[in-house]
């Protein structure tokens, strides 16, 4: 992943959102929740800025980022896809609707289209399981999915 280099503004952000939580080390979580809102992801120099501001190593920052799933360190598209793997949408065909997603998009789990336009994601279960399988794209719930709907529904977010 390429480095970034953070502008004054940027920093600044990241200072406004650490003493908006009372630069407390143990509001660490809500702190990375509202500058992944802000930026999009967590790439390590906003890590480095967060751990600074709060006074604590980074590497208890890096540590909570990768052992929470929602955090990310990879910046995501302007359409996030989420595929729910939960029991019932996985026995219902979620993993042919995976596939077919992988297809269309060119990318796999996890990646970007090089437009920037989608991201892909699985999810082990998104609480609809009456619907299943089912997809999300950003917040809207896609269910009782088929393989031929893919190209049809991507084509709403062109």
């Amino acid at each position: 992943m390429d480095k970034i280099e953070l502008n004054k503004c940027q920093k600044d952000k990241i200072a406004e959102i650490c003493a908006e939580f009372g630069n407390a080390p143990g509001e660490l979580i809500n702190v990375l929740h509202k500058c992944q809102g802000h930026f999009g992801y967590l790439p390590e120099e906003v890590q480095r800025e967060i751990a600074r501001n709060l006074h604590i190593p980074v590497a208890k920052v890096y540590g909570v980022v990768t052992f929470y799933s929602f955090f990310t360190m990879q910046p995501k598209g302007r359409h996030s896809i989420s595929v729910c793997m939960g029991t019932a949408c996985y026995v219902r065909g979620a993993e042919s609707v995976l596939e077919e997603l992988k297809k269309e998009l060119k990318i796999d789990v996890g990646g970007v289209t090089p437009d920037g336009k989608f991201s892909l994601e699985c999810l082990r279960c998104v609480g609809a399981c009456g619907l299943a399988p089912v997809m999300l794209v950003d917040e809207k719930v896609y269910g009782r999915l088929e393989p031929k709907q893919i190209k049809g529904i991507l084509a709403q977010y062109e």
